[in-house]
């Protein structure tokens, strides 16, 4: 049974919370407040929506591997490398953190 190391809570779980959250106004589609790749991804789940409670480098690495390549002229590559940086960013601060 896979659990965030964070919240002890389902992957699956937490996307069915962020449906119960209350509904916003309608979104701008813009590239300022709502880009298209925001939820682009095939759930139709905005990743804001899961990742906004999670330490900021390991958010931001789910970020970018659950948006690689969605953005229109994005590098699929290039985003999965970004994730890895952020990933041993986070991994280093633990590090340290426990010495």
């Amino acid at each position: 049974m896979e659990r965030s190391a964070y919240h002890g809570v389902k992957i699956s779980e937490a996307a069915q919370s962020a449906d119960k959250l209350p509904t916003a106004p309608a979104k701008e589609s813009s590239t300022v407040n709502h880009p298209p790749h925001y939820n682009a991804h095939p759930s139709g789940v905005e990743c804001i929506d899961i990742i906004e409670n999670w330490p900021f480098n390991l958010g931001t690495a789910v970020k970018y591997i659950w948006r690689a390549g969605l953005k229109p002229g994005a590098d699929h590559v290039e985003d999965l490398q970004k994730a890895v940086w952020y990933i041993k960013r986070e991994i280093r601060r633990l590090q340290n953190v426990s010495e």
